[in-house]
């Protein structure tokens, strides 16, 4: 049978912290869960700013493939899938054809993704055509800027979450990230929530199930099974 939906999910092509040459990438739990839930009930196209490979974050290895099961086996079977990835701009003026988009984190999407103009058209072409924008972490960077056809930001008036300025704090970064998750959501005029503690999971979907937003890598379970129920609220309504 075929998959019923399509999910466009955009990786960053940077590399490293360009102030201190630490290696970066995408977070491995907010790229694993989403995929492999996913995959059940849809065909998924990863794509990036440069195509080709796209980097896990090593620390994210060390800290979850161990001990999170989900991770572990989707970094030691889909290697094929982030070393090959489509290039993000080929797929400009298709974003109707996608019933997500979807933005993993890691701190490597604020250093290409936060300003690429080819996603920002991407999401708004998503959005604008009703379907489902999505992304956690340091991934909710790409909402950076997005404004819709009325002028409006996307994010104006909603819930959202992300990497909070606290846990960005904590981790000993802020000074070495170009822009913060947190700030930026809030400048926009988004209704920024968090978690009790840091680095607890939090996620909000708001803008009747269409803007789903995890905060940090433990979000990445519930994350991932906001969007497969959004997914399939959606195909209920439509009576498909």
């Amino acid at each position: 049978m075929a998959s019923k939906f399509r999910v466009l999910m955009v990786l960053s092509s940077a590399t490293k912290f360009t102030k201190t040459g630490k290696q970066t990438g995408w977070y491995l739990p907010e790229f694993a869960h989403p995929y492999t839930v996913l995959s059940d009930i849809a065909d998924i196209t990863v794509v990036s700013p440069k195509g080709g490979h796209s980097q896990v974050d090593p620390g994210s290895v060390g800290n979850t493939a161990s001990t999170d099961t989900v991770s572990h086996s989707f970094l030691k079977d889909k290697e094929s899938i982030w070393s090959n990835t489509g290039k993000l701009s080929d797929f400009v003026g298709k974003g109707k054809d996608f019933d997500v988009l979807c933005c993993p984190g890691g701190h490597a999407p604020l250093f290409d993704l936060a300003e690429d103009q080819d996603l920002k058209t991407l999401i708004t072409e998503v959005w604008e055509a009703g379907k489902i924008v999505a992304a956690i972490c340091h991934g909710a960077i790409v909402f950076k800027d997005v404004k819709l056809s009325n002028g409006d930001y996307l994010v104006t008036n909603s819930a959202v979450t992300g990497f909070s300025n606290e846990e960005e704090d904590r981790a000993g970064l802020t000074d070495v990230c170009p822009v913060l998750v947190e700030t930026e959501l809030v400048r926009m005029g988004g209704r920024f929530e968090k978690s009790e503690a840091a680095f607890k999971p939090h996620v909000t979907v708001a803008k009747g199930g269409r803007l789903i937003t995890g905060q940090n890598p433990a979000s990445a379970p519930g994350f991932a099974s906001a969007i497969k129920k959004a997914l399939v609220e959606e195909h209920s309504k439509s009576g498909l």
